[in-house]
């Protein structure tokens, strides 16, 4: 079910985009793996049209992508490019880096597909409402933070501020260095006993 909802939205992407279809064309018939670990693993193949194809083989394929679960939800929040920088690519060098340059450069032309079903300027409308919505959402979540960690650092100090922290360290420090000679003492005290 990963394989095929993986396969048929990268293939999607892939069909707006002829330059990455142009990209993986020469390496039709190559296999690569995409493990998501430790949930599943998606074996597909690079077809002679330039998109991606189900691929079930007893050989090791030759390129590995491997990415943590626990990253995925960065796909959502920074998109491809900045999460691609999270996947360890493996195998063949001319293979992997045309994979990892498409799918660092695969953008989904949302405007494209909601054209289809309600009309261009409605379409148009809709994406740059969704835009404004996701930024307002960043920027209350950052505004949310920076009252979260004043609210903990100043008034009801779990956290230490950060323009504290150097003398906090050097305290500990000195803590440190006098807990040593007090362990000293007691060592040599315990000597002449």
């Amino acid at each position: 079910m990963i394989s095929s909802l993986f396969l048929s939205a990268t293939n999607h992407l892939l069909a707006q985009a002829g330059w990455a279809r142009q990209r993986l064309q020469p390496h039709a018939g190559r296999t690569a793996r995409l493990v998501l670990s430790p949930v599943a693993e998606i074996d597909f193949s690079v077809a002679n049209d330039g998109q991606l194809a189900e691929w079930s083989g007893e050989e090791a394929p030759e390129v590995s992508l491997r990415l943590a679960v626990a990253d995925l939800p960065r796909l959502l929040v920074d998109g491809l490019e900045t999460a691609m920088r999270h996947v360890r690519i493996e195998g063949n060098a001319e293979f992997a880096e045309a994979l990892g340059f498409v799918f660092r450069h695969l953008r989904w032309d949302a405007e494209e597909d909601l054209s289809r079903l309600f009309g261009d300027i409605a379409a148009h409308r809709l994406v740059e409402g969704g835009r404004k919505v996701v930024e307002e959402g960043r920027r209350s979540l950052e505004r949310a933070s920076g009252n979260v960690a004043e609210y903990l650092t100043e008034e009801s100090t779990l956290l230490v501020p950060r323009k504290a922290l150097p003398a906090f360290a050097e305290e500990v420090v000195a803590l440190r260095d006098a807990v040593a000679r007090l362990d000293k003492r007691v060592a040599r005290l315990e000597k002449r006993r």
